[in-house]
């Protein structure tokens, strides 16, 4: 059996429902809590106790932080689940089929292949990304810095899905 695959632009994916949302989710995303949580993803793989998350910001009422990361977690900005944020886009704590190596901190799972384009460019360093083609399931792995990729992913084409009506969570998209 043949599969055809359609190729378009990025101009021709644009969705403006999509972008409308991705203005309000980029204003979220710069809240001193979620940065914070980002930053331990860089530092350590792990998921991050929602506690440790509280007790990080001592001026703040441990109720309005809490409040905080629930508004984070309705917004799918992270995911808590059994009192732990186990994801914070573009980072995951439980395995994907995205890895991307942060020199001097080892390997962290990244939900899309978008996001683990967007790695190099959030941390403003160079940095290896591995996965799997999900057509023909030949190995990837490619260099990416600040300005895009490396010359070793000359020839990779990537291709995005739309997240199914009954899906919150974009990361368990099919």
């Amino acid at each position: 059996m043949r599969m055809t695959l359609l190729i378009k632009s990025a101009a021709e994916l644009v969705d403006p429902e999509l972008v409308a949302r991705w203005t309000t989710r980029r204003a979220a995303r710069e809240t001193e809590i979620l940065q914070a949580i980002l930053r331990a993803f860089v530092e350590r793989p792990d998921p991050i106790v929602v506690e440790e998350i509280i007790q990080a910001f001592p001026e703040r009422a441990p109720d309005e932080s809490r409040a905080a990361l629930t508004r984070l977690d309705k917004k799918d900005l992270i995911q808590i689940r059994d009192g732990h944020v186990d994801l914070a886009y573009p980072f995951s704590a439980t395995p994907t089929s995205f890895v991307v190596h942060l020199s001097g901190r080892g390997d962290r799972y990244v939900c899309c292949a978008i996001d683990a384009l967007g790695v190099a460019l959030m941390l403003g360093e160079s940095v290896r990304i591995r996965s799997r083609c999900h057509h023909c399931g030949d190995s990837l792995e490619f260099s990416a810095d600040p300005f895009g990729v490396g010359p070793s992913a000359d020839g990779v084409m990537m291709w995005a899905g739309k997240r199914c009506a009954d899906e919150r969570r974009a990361s368990t998209s099919t």
